[in-house]
């Protein structure tokens, strides 16, 4: 413990110390140890004494340690002072960082780079940079603080991994500033008056007497052949450096195949090459699924805050087939030899997207209504046409459904999308004249079709399951009666 009369003398020199350091800014010494400081962070451990060592009289020296531009120094003082820590925001805001490629799922190893910004161009925090492209989705690459892109160190369409430097980025500390909105339009000014219409002329009078026939000349009229007539001048030529459209111009031009068409035509292939994929059909009536939907759509918006639509009772109506038919829901391990029966259902959408098709997944789809399989769809629809689609949330599925009908497609075969073994198609709602109760009525019908790996399933069950998915359709009490 110090006694209180030495506090006080040392209280007093380090006043005058202090005071003399203002004076003393040029002193070599001072300088040599502090450096310019000029924002780097300084640490004062107890060294004051080494650099005033005039101000401090009759203390008696040790060795202490100073950090100055995060290098150590040995340096004598009597005990250590205090520790501070001097910063400014000038190192900070003028940091040049370099932004990696971020972590990519177990199941994809690279991707290609499509740069959204350029060199020197300003950006806010969360700013898109740049976009991975990978097998099954797209990964947005963000900018971590508002600042300037210094240099780009993957060129465009350039293949990265999991941890490779993408940018650099010069921090700002701000972000930019947005562009002011346009003046507004000056008002129109008010027309002018418009003079009042001439009052009509007075009405001529009739002319009573004929007027006078003109002379006919006597002089022959002059002719020319019709090789003497000169055909008019063609229009100027276009300068050479403007390209002049032609009709019927027969030109093409290549656009590299993006990772997901590429892994997409991948996998069609190997499950035609792989599967001994067989397609059974059926139609079924929408009557009463319609019915349904109107009367109960409005009441179904208003409780659940969704739209009720058909896409709801396929899914549905596919995971209490599956659960009737489980070989549909199996697939083959080919390293195994084994069938690996699944007890849940998870059923892929396929959703069409500008980059391709992508398939998200439903999970345990029979614990489901129609209320939780539509906000399902939804939320995963919203995140398809937004391109946020992350991996989890496509990976899996032991089922899949591809409505092709939106588009208008009657009829059509789909591929299943492996590993799974099976798919269903839905298409468009013609009416159609059908045979009701021996009577020809009109009805809207939809085709449907079924793709499904004969290795492992049987006509049997396949024609079985699609007729499951044909009742539960058209009469939804099948679903309620479990029938």
């Amino acid at each position: 413990m110090v006694p209180l009369w030495r506090s006080r003398c040392l209280g007093r020199a380090l006043g005058r110390s202090l005071r003399a350091l203002r004076q003393m800014k040029t002193r070599p010494q001072f300088l040599e140890a502090l450096g310019r400081f000029d924002g780097t962070e300084v640490s004062l451990h107890g060294y004051i004494p080494h650099l005033l060592p005039n101000f401090f009289e009759g203390v008696s020296g040790s060795q202490g340690l100073a950090y100055t531009n995060n290098r150590k120094l040995v340096v004598n003082s009597s005990s250590v002072f205090t520790v501070r820590y001097f910063r400014t925001t000038a190192v900070h805001r003028d940091e040049v960082v370099t932004v990696n490629t971020p972590a990519f799922a177990e199941s994809v190893t690279e991707g290609d780079v499509r740069w959204e910004k350029a060199v020197g161009d300003t950006v806010a925090e969360d700013e898109v940079v740049c976009e991975i492209e990978t097998d099954k989705t797209s990964v947005q690459v963000p900018a971590p603080a508002a600042g300037v892109i210094e240099a780009l160190l993957v060129p465009d369409g350039g293949k990265v991994e999991g941890g490779t430097p993408l940018f650099k980025l010069r921090k700002t500390g701000a972000a930019p500033a947005k562009a002011k909105p346009a003046a507004a339009p000056p008002p129109p000014a008010a027309p002018e008056p418009v003079a009042a219409p001439a009052p009509p002329p007075a009405a001529a009078p009739i002319p009573t007497a004929m007027p006078p026939v003109p002379p006919v000349s006597t002089q022959p009229i002059d002719s020319k052949p019709v090789s003497a007539v000169k055909p008019a001048a063609a229009p100027a030529a276009a300068p050479p450096g403007e390209a002049v459209p032609t009709k019927g111009a027969r030109s093409e031009h290549r656009v590299k195949m993006n990772r997901m068409r590429q892994r997409i035509a991948q996998r069609l292939k190997e499950a035609q090459n792989t599967c001994a994929m067989l397609t059974t059909f059926n139609e079924i009536d929408m009557s009463n699924i319609r019915e349904m939907r109107a009367v109960h759509k409005d009441t179904f918006l208003k409780k659940h805050n969704l739209k009720l639509g058909f896409m709801s009772a396929f899914v549905k109506a596919a995971a209490f087939a599956l659960q009737d038919q489980p070989v549909v829901n199996a697939v083959i391990d080919d390293t195994t030899k084994e069938i690996v029966y699944r007890d849940y259902v998870d059923i892929s959408v396929a959703v069409a997207t500008p980059r391709g098709l992508v398939v998200p997944v439903v999970r345990n789809v029979e614990t489901m209504n129609f209320a939780d399989i539509e906000r399902a769809i939804y939320e995963l629809g919203e995140k398809a046409r937004k391109n946020e689609l992350a991996i989890e949330d496509m990976d899996g599925g032991t089922f899949t459904i591809s409505n092709g009908g939106v588009f208008g497609s009657l009829f059509g075969t789909p591929i299943i999308n492996p590993p799974q073994s099976a798919i269903l198609g839905m298409h468009a709602i013609f009416d159609r004249p059908v045979a009701v109760g021996g009577k020809i009525e009109v009805r809207p019908m939809m085709y449907v079709a079924l793709t499904y790996d004969h290795r492992l399933i049987d006509g049997r069950e396949a024609v079985t399951f699609l007729r499951k998915i044909k009742a539960a359709v058209e009469d939804p009490r099948v679903l309620l009666l479990d029938l």
